[in-house]
């Protein structure tokens, strides 16, 4: 017995001489090969599959958002406050420090082998005046 779908397509396709045989099998064997349900079965799996991973995928994102808004940001103010207060507190205790003039140089701070090439070359790159410090001989 044949079936429908390879029924379907010996009528519409042109007989030769030489290839009945191989046309009935071909047909025969699409048909037995891919049913249109099976197809319907494969894409409704696709289908729920990509809409799992889309509601996972929104559901994170929102999970970040709600994270970068109501964990992130008071985070960053309660750190923001007390590297403040950490910073007033750091220049409270410099201006009761012995003046930069008084300081003692000891033998290990600024050794220069050779002048640096810019400024008057005792200096470095990074020299602050409020900060470094260092006695001409």
């Amino acid at each position: 017995m044949i079936p429908t779908a390879a029924r379907a397509i010996l009528l519409r396709a042109p007989l030769r001489a030489n290839q009945p045989a191989s046309l009935l099998r071909n047909a025969a064997r699409r048909a037995y090969t891919s049913t249109p349900r099976a197809k319907a079965a494969a894409e409704n799996a696709f289908i729920k599959e990509r809409a799992a991973t889309k509601h996972h995928a929104t559901e994170t994102a929102e999970l970040w958002r709600k994270l970068s808004i109501y964990v992130v940001i008071p985070a960053l103010i309660v750190s923001s406050i007390n590297a403040y207060n950490l910073w007033t507190e750091h220049w409270e205790h410099v201006a009761h420090d012995t003046p930069i003039e008084e300081k003692p140089e000891y033998p290990y701070q600024n050794i220069r082998s050779k002048n640096f090439f810019w400024g008057d070359g005792d200096k470095t790159l990074f020299w602050n005046d409020s900060v470094n410090y260092h006695k001409q001989d």
